[in-house]
């Protein structure tokens, strides 16, 4: 039996209830259609939190309602799973609501004055409440499962948010002491593959496995799994993760989208420290920039430039709605081939985005296989025309997020994906090293690339 809503909890919903009531009320002065409206806004919240935890296996979020622009701007991206007669429908449907409301509304000078006084009403009630016991206490390390199970949606959304809002940019980045590396890069490219899984293991068939994928790790200087927090989505975390080392245990409420504060952590990023020795950095990435904010982002954190969907061969008949992995590694292959001195790149792919079922039909399982089957021919290229540059090298290539393919992938079991790093010397050999087997954090990555470049970090005995 579910327990009860915690008392507090339903105090913060009842003042978010009037605060919503009293908007409605100012906007169209009728009593009814400002209460329907009320409940019918909680009701999408909850159909839409439901929904996100069967595909994602997480509750909505505050940070969620910030990628509503992004819905608009690149709708393609998001309803690639909904057919175009639902979307019209959808559509027909917020047009007849948004009609009926208008009919319905009142100009009744009361109705909109006692809105007023309402929505301040419940406004100065939340403020107050966040100030003092209980609440100023709740939800004050992330729980978001828990926390909303114990105290509903709602409430969660605005106290989540409430943190996030009290969270301070860290201090800058400081270099550390380290021991000199051996032989260390002068290229490092760095693959942050869409939706890359081993299909082995994510559907427990061992004739599934990745030839690409078996020969990096056979031969990679540092392989294993990497520990990232999104399923199926989220792509977000693990990139801020990798590029800026901070784990999630450290961001508090910011984790949930890192990339909303990252303006003020640039220091910790991996060019910008890569850059204090003279490496120059590039960030790739075959679509919009302004998504995630990237184009502010990136160049604040060391990226000197930008290479966005412009510069890449668009994708052909057949070959899907995105920028193919091929044509992805071209535009490194071609960047490395021209660059001098130390150079960084860093790419972000996008084919194995979907959709997986070609023109709306097909198994979709068939259809992520073609696709990281693509993923994973772009790192046995990577590796063979890496080497041939003849420099001494390092190839990053990890997975974002699992996918989420309905039927065949849940969110409620492992969410790792793999990783590689390989290094390659002057002479296009491949250096295996030990072949250390390391489950890490995207994190954990970004440190492992650091200690690379610029050797472990030196570790000093206590007086």
């Amino acid at each position: 039996m579910a327990m009860p809503r915690e008392g507090p909890g339903l105090w913060l919903l009842a003042c978010m209830t009037i605060a919503l009531y009293g908007l409605f009320l100012v906007l169209c002065g009728n009593i009814w259609v400002s209460a329907t409206l009320a409940l019918a806004v909680q009701a999408l919240l909850v159909l839409a939190s439901n929904t996100k935890h069967a595909m994602l296996g997480e509750s909505l979020l505050f940070s969620d309602l910030a990628l509503l622009g992004a819905v608009f701007r690149h709708p393609q991206f998001y309803l690639s799973t909904v057919r175009l007669w639902q979307r019209v429908v959808v559509g027909l449907v917020a047009a007849a609501l948004l009609a009926g409301i208008g009919w319905l509304s009142v100009a009744d000078p009361g109705a909109h004055l006692a809105g007023v006084l309402m929505l301040a009403a419940g406004l100065v009630a939340l403020a107050f409440s966040l100030a003092v016991s209980p609440w100023r206490n709740l939800a004050r390390v992330p729980d978001a499962d828990n926390d909303t199970y114990r105290l509903g949606l709602l409430p969660v959304l605005l106290l989540y948010w409430w943190r996030w809002r009290e969270s301070r940019d860290p201090a800058p980045s400081s270099p550390q002491a380290r021991h000199a590396p051996q032989d260390p890069p002068e290229l490092v490219v760095m693959i942050q593959c869409e939706s890359f899984a081993d299909p082995a293991d994510l559907f427990g068939d061992p004739a599934l496995a990745l030839p690409g994928l078996a020969f990096a790790r056979q031969h990679a200087w540092q392989w294993g799994n990497l520990a990232v927090s999104g399923f199926g989505a989220y792509t977000m975390r693990t990139e801020y993760g990798v590029l800026f080392g901070r784990d999630e245990d450290v961001l508090g409420f910011r984790r949930y989208d890192p990339f909303l504060t990252a303006l003020g952590e640039a220091s910790w990023a991996l060019p910008a420290r890569l850059g204090q020795a003279g490496w120059r950095s590039a960030f790739l990435h075959p679509h919009d920039m302004r998504f995630y904010g990237r184009d502010r982002i990136m160049p604040a954190g060391g990226f000197a430039e930008l290479v966005g969907e412009g510069r890449f061969t668009p994708p052909g008949p057949g070959e899907g709605r995105y920028v193919t992995d091929a044509a992805i590694a071209d535009e490194i292959l071609a960047l490395a081939s021209d660059a001098t001195g130390p150079n960084f790149f860093y790419a972000v792919t996008i084919e194995n985005h979907g959709p997986w079922a070609r023109d709306g039909g097909g198994d979709l399982v068939d259809g992520y296989l073609r696709l990281v089957r693509n993923s994973d021919a772009m790192l046995t290229d990577l590796v063979t025309r890496l080497a041939a540059l003849k420099r001494p090298a390092l190839l990053v290539f990890f997975g974002d997020h699992r996918p989420s393919i309905p039927g065949a992938t849940a969110p409620g079991g492992a969410r790792d994906t793999p990783y590689v790093m390989i290094r390659i010397d002057g002479d296009g050999k491949i250096r295996p090293g030990d072949n250390r087997s390391r489950d890490i954090t995207p994190a954990g990555l970004h440190h492992a690339v650091l200690d690379t470049v610029f050797g472990p970090v030196a570790t000093f005995p206590e007086a």
